[in-house]
């Protein structure tokens, strides 16, 4: 009975769930109605999966409109038409132009005109005129009266209703309501007093149940007829089940047999590259794996992802598969991944087994300056392509503030609302956290998903209209978890920096170290035998390599003393919150350490993962106790697999799995208390634990960051800083540079480029790191300076280069004409006595230089630390020792080479703060561990237990005194903090009436 219906996907519109409003149709005894949401299909096809549940034919179409202006519902006859109003709407989604009034001449689908956009022209067999409620008492008037086989029922369902207590007529639910107003407000970016009548839906557009509906049209039989006819003649039809699941390309060569005889030729052809003596088992794996890959029908799947990583070794780019495809030998074969399933004996059904529907995951990594031309690649090459998108949601601190504002609420006010107490709110406060509550969680718009493509075996607009974002790809409505529903599985093509600093490290080292041997960073063979490597793993000194960086991790690595590949991948899934909720991290450093502890473990358990001691420690892990502890066949484990996932669908499914896990756990013979304790391990992976495959993708690039780190570490720390950092800022990775051996320079118009550059042991940092500095500033001076020569004088450089003062006086401030000889001091008075009131300076082509006037000035004072503060302003660190800057140094502090020595022992420590990790409590409070450098440059690592973290803040940035207990875990000390202040650095120079060292420098 209804036509036209509006979920939340109607973006900053619509109020009501997919779920709900699916319920409340059932309730008002709907059996068949049309979704059409306005300018969006991305409820549509969730919708269809979800109907049949609630007793519901469903229909799509969808609402077209300009803005908030209604031109005409649009509603789908069958998948064709569903097609074709998609291509209608993604053309003008595309190109940002406006809707025309009049419909195009649909083949499979109806057009409903609004009563009000009716001017008499001529309707089409398949164009209709819709009647609101509102507008049936028009219909008597002879102006209005038109042909009865053209008029259909038109109410709008945006909301829900109530039975009003007092008149006892049906209204709108005024909750509904009032969030979509405030919806539009925010959407139009005004106050909710101001927004146009014209912005809003009618009161009148609510669910009403059908008896009412027939009720209010017994005088119009005819249009009840009409609607019930439009409706008879629609049918939408998806699989999300079954033998078709699959929607991908589904051939890559033409035919399945054609593919098949491709990837068993492209692994006979990765036979030389991976294994020249390949052994029978080996040989019986490949077959294995292929049967299965036929079976499935999972060529393309395989061939596609093999043409992108072709592609990318062709233009040099570095990648990393990973995922559960690296458990593959197909995959290693293919050079998608360069993970070896057989040496690390990784788990076959993981990747792919008989009852798994969905093709394995191959997630691969590309540096990130290269992503996007990886991207075009694929929209080049394949035929059906769109970016994935995702939905971004109002969040509660967020939604807060957009309602304050348009209510009116003054920003400072906002800001109390989300921290004071409900008792001291006023009612308008109370209003907007209402409100706020209500609308958390509302789909906002549209965004992209971080790296999910989809390329289908038909145009992606048989499933969902498609927008064109900043990146400039087509990308669908829907998001990853709707896209599985229907059988489109995603390629993940994603970014990461850590790829990037590889590639540029060999740049460098080439340009840095021109003599040096060629060596293959791919020979990761040879990099797991280093000793050099083998040592930075076991102290845990690996700042700026991928992964192995972070404070846990360091951490991990010196309580696990790894110096092993095996022990490295084991460590990339041991750190995972999975692992680290579930209380087997501990154990797991234990057994690994202490190997009586072993002997701790449930046999089966041991048996079934021996290498990590019966410890759980990868998401493959899960299949394997549920399969031989539990004795779930394989298809169940998948079930439970994918239901720890967290984005599983079927709750049902996977609840009646884990009721048969407890079932047959007793009829083994298992104790319900051991039962029940596996459960809760397998419970805690979540969504958290990464497939083995995973975690040795992972320490292949850790290999090679390291050995680039152990061998190159100066050249690795430049591309490190070039490439945004890593875990860290910056700031650390220059430090790290200056460890080990580095001089770091500020910034130089003759030295410098755009990004950090090094002569040798010299690091210049980049022109590009000065905050404030324009893009257009730089590359202004590096063009000049390429093309005529290097800067002789700051005259010659003013005459040289178009600058404003205000950017001039950036460059100054952080010394990058200090060739000149003269203070920075001097050279500022020179900069505004030359350029005066001029904006910018004129530069000149002239034949002669003509001596320029030099202005004498008296002498001004200088302290050396004045370059520090201009350093932390505009680079955001100081290039000196920042213990230099205290203004008091301590009497007595233990470094944190000498925290042996005081084991158990309440002492005084001084640090400079470099990370924060705030955690909180299982008991709901709030802990912070903090990560330092003593005045040697060497890391402090500290615990602050929930009542220190309350009665010590962290205040920011800076140095800081911290009394605390040294304890060691492992051979691995830190401080349990007591107490902490932080020291206060001298008075910034530049603001003294008088210097501090009165020093010209």
């Amino acid at each position: 009975m209804y036509l036209n219906t509006h979920s939340y996907f109607s973006f900053k519109y619509g109020t009501i769930k997919t779920a709900e409003l699916l319920a409340q149709m059932q309730r008002a005894g709907v059996r068949t109605f049309a979704l059409t949401d306005i300018n969006s299909t991305a409820a549509s096809l969730n919708f269809v999966r979800m109907a049949p549940k609630y007793g519901v034919k469903p229909v799509l179409g969808i609402d077209f409109r300009n803005g908030a202006d209604q031109l005409f519902v649009a509603i789908a006859k069958n998948n064709e038409g569903f097609k074709e109003l998609n291509d209608y709407l993604s053309k003008f989604l595309h190109s940002g132009e406006n809707v025309p009034d009049r419909a195009p001449a649909f083949q499979h689908a109806f057009v409903v005109y609004p009563f009000q956009k009716y001017t008499h022209f001529q309707l089409r067999e398949n164009e209709f005129i819709g009647i609101k409620p509102a507008d049936l008492i028009k219909l008597v008037y002879p102006p209005h009266q038109m042909e009865k086989t053209k008029l259909v029922m038109l109410p709008t369902a945006t909301f829900r209703s109530k039975i009003d207590k007092e008149t006892g007529e049906r209204v709108v639910l005024k909750k509904d309501f009032n969030a979509h107003r405030l919806l539009r407000a925010i959407d139009n970016n005004t106050l909710l007093s101001k927004l146009p009548k014209t912005e809003e839906g009618s009161a009148e557009d609510f669910i009403r149940p059908v008896e009412e509906l027939k009720e209010l049209h017994r005088d119009h039989p005819y249009m009840i007829t009409n609607t019930e006819k439009l409706l008879d003649e629609c049918s939408i039809h998806f699989d999300f089940e079954g033998e078709n699941l699959n929607k991908n390309q589904r051939t890559y060569c033409g035919s399945p047999e054609a593919d098949y005889q491709m990837l068993e030729r492209l692994c006979k052809k990765g036979f030389d590259y991976r294994y020249p003596q390949p052994t029978q088992e080996i040989l019986n794996r490949i077959q294995t794996e292929l049967e299965v890959i036929k079976q499935q029908g999972f060529m393309s799947y395989f061939l596609i992802n093999w043409r992108i990583c072709q592609y990318a070794r062709s233009k040099g780019y570095f990648y990393v598969g990973r995922g559960s495809g690296a458990n593959s030998v197909v995959a290693y074969l293919l050079r998608i991944t360069d993970v070896d399933p057989i040496e690390l004996d990784l788990y076959f059904e993981r990747f792919i087994n008989l009852y798994r529907k969905n093709p394995p995951d191959f997630d691969i990594d590309f540096s990130w300056k290269d992503r996007e031309d990886i991207t075009n690649f694929i929209f080049s090459e394949f035929k059906n392509v769109s970016l994935l998108a995702a939905y971004s949601t109002f969040q509660f601190r967020a939604i807060v503030r957009e309602l304050g504002k348009v209510l009116g609420v003054p920003p400072h006010e906002i800001d109390y609302i989300q921290s004071a107490k409900v008792e001291d709110l006023d009612e308008l406060h109370l209003l907007v956290l209402r409100y706020g509550k209500y609308i958390e969680n509302f789909p906002s718009h549209l965004s992209i998903h971080a790296g999910g493509i989809l390329i289908s075996e038909q145009p992606i607009h048989y499933y969902t209209a498609t927008y064109l974002p900043p990146k400039g790809f087509p990308t669908t409505h829907f998001d990853m978890v709707v896209a599985e529903d229907v059988g489109l599985y995603k390629f993940d093509i994603l970014s990461q920096r850590g790829l990037g600093k590889i590639k540029e490290s060999l740049s460098i080292i080439s340009k840095n170290h021109p003599e040096d041997p060629y060596f293959d960073i791919h020979n990761i063979a040879q990099f797991k035998k280093d000793p050099k490597i083998k040592a930075m793993l076991r102290e845990g000194q690996a700042i700026g390599c991928f992964y192995v960086e972070s404070p846990a991790m360091r951490m991990l690595l010196k309580k696990l003393r790894v110096e092993e590949y095996l022990g490295l991948v084991a460590a990339s899934s041991v750190i995972r919150p999975g692992v680290a909720k579930s209380g087997m991290m501990r154990q797991y450093i234990l057994r690994f350490r202490e190997p009586e502890k072993r002997k701790e473990a449930h046999p089966t358990m041991l048996s079934i993962m021996p290498e990590t001691f019966g410890v759980m420690v990868y998401q493959e892990d899960v299949i394997k106790v549920a399969h031989y502890f539990a004795d779930l066949t394989l298809a169940e484990a998948d079930v439970l697999r994918r239901g720890m996932s967290g984005k599983y669908r079927s709750r049902e499914e996977f609840q009646s799995v884990r009721d048969k896990y407890f079932e047959n756990c007793a009829a083994k013979g298992h104790s319900h208390q051991l039962a029940a304790e596996i459960w809760r391990q397998i419970e805690s992976f979540a969504g958290y634990a990464f497939a083995k495959g995973h975690s040795a993708s992972y320490a292949v690039e850790s290999y090679q960051s390291l050995f680039l780190k152990a061998y190159y570490p100066l050249e690795y720390m430049v591309a490190t800083m070039n490439n945004g950092g890593g875990f860290y800022s910056v700031e650390l990775y220059a430090h790290e540079a200056f460890m080990h051996g580095a001089d770091i320079q500020a910034p130089c118009v003759n030295q410098s480029e755009q990004l950090c550059t090094i002569y040798g042991n010299t690091i210049f940092m980049g022109l590009a790191f000065i905050g404030a500095l324009e893009q257009n500033t730089v590359q202004e001076v590096l063009t000049e300076r390429q093309k005529n020569g290097v800067f002789m004088s700051f005259d010659h450089f003013l005459k040289r280069v178009q600058i404003s003062l205000d950017q001039l006086s950036l460059l100054i401030r952080i010394n990058a004409f200090r060739f000149t000889g003269y203070t920075k001091k001097e050279l500022l008075w020179e900069a505004y006595l030359k350029l005066g009131q001029q904006k910018k300076t004129k530069p000149a082509k002239m034949l002669f230089d003509p001596e320029v006037k030099h202005y004498k000035l008296p002498e001004l004072n200088y302290d050396l630390l004045e370059d520090a503060f201009d350093q932390i302003e505009l680079l955001g660190f100081p290039l000196c020792n920042p213990f230099h800057l205290l203004k008091e140094q301590p009497e007595k502090e233990v470094m944190a080479r000498e925290m042996e020595q005081h084991r158990n022992k309440l002492v005084k420590m001084v640090g400079y703060l470099i990370h924060v990790k705030s955690t909180t409590t299982s008991g709901g409070k709030r802990m912070q561990f903090g990560t330092w450098i003593d005045r040697e440059g060497h890391f402090i690592d500290s615990t602050h237990f929930p009542p220190v973290a309350a009665k010590y803040p962290f205040r920011g940035k800076g140095i800081y005194e911290i009394t605390g207990k040294v304890v060691e875990e492992f051979d691995f000390f830190s401080l349990e903090v007591v107490a902490m202040q932080k020291l206060p650095f001298i008075h910034d120079p530049r603001l003294a009436l008088a210097s501090r060292h009165a020093s010209n420098g």
